[in-house]
């Protein structure tokens, strides 16, 4: 045990990658190592799976998140989507949602900034953390209006309360 955390240790000084893909393993997330600077997951959430892509920047000490939807907008509700994106994005302090029309996906995204210092299991973890609450918390309102047809402000209403307890 003493020899796997020494190696944990060395590799998590040397790329922040390597600390994502072992907190990716505490999980038993099925994780793909692209590159030296890129992950990518699969994580199950309560609705769906997401696709969770990270990447290392060298030179801007910095990892991109981006956690796409597996579901596609239609064209023709592309307008109520950005109107959900923006509503929701008002209320978010981490991170942010997209959607990139030439795919028509939905995806949250957010970076961590690491400027000099080195990049903690428990950093990554919150990293991850925000991601997947807001995909989950958010996914029933982006299923609302692509399917659905109800407005972002229906939506987001329908999502925004609490339940307690089970039925």
């Amino acid at each position: 045990m003493a020899s796997a955390e020494q190696r944990y240790s060395r590799l998590s000084t040397s790329n922040p990658i390597d600390v994502l893909e072992h907190v990716a393993a505490t999980h038993d997330w099925p994780c793909e190592r692209a590159s030296d600077d890129e992950l990518t997951l699969v994580v199950a959430g309560s609705w769906t799976d997401y696709n969770v892509s990270i990447n290392w920047r060298d030179d801007l000490e910095a990892m991109h998140l981006a956690c796409a939807f597996d579901f596609k907008v239609p064209d023709s509700r592309l307008p109520e989507i950005y109107r959900l994106v923006a509503q929701i994005n008002e209320q978010l302090w981490l991170g942010h949602f997209d959607v990139w029309t030439q795919d028509g996906l939905i995806m949250f995204r957010h970076g961590l900034m690491l400027n000099g210092t080195v990049a903690t299991a428990r950093q990554c973890e919150a990293l991850l953390k925000a991601a997947l609450e807001a995909c989950e918390r958010y996914y029933q309102a982006f299923q609302f209006v692509v399917w659905a047809g109800k407005g972002s402000r229906e939506a987001l209403v329908s999502t925004m309360f609490q339940t307690e307890g089970q039925a």
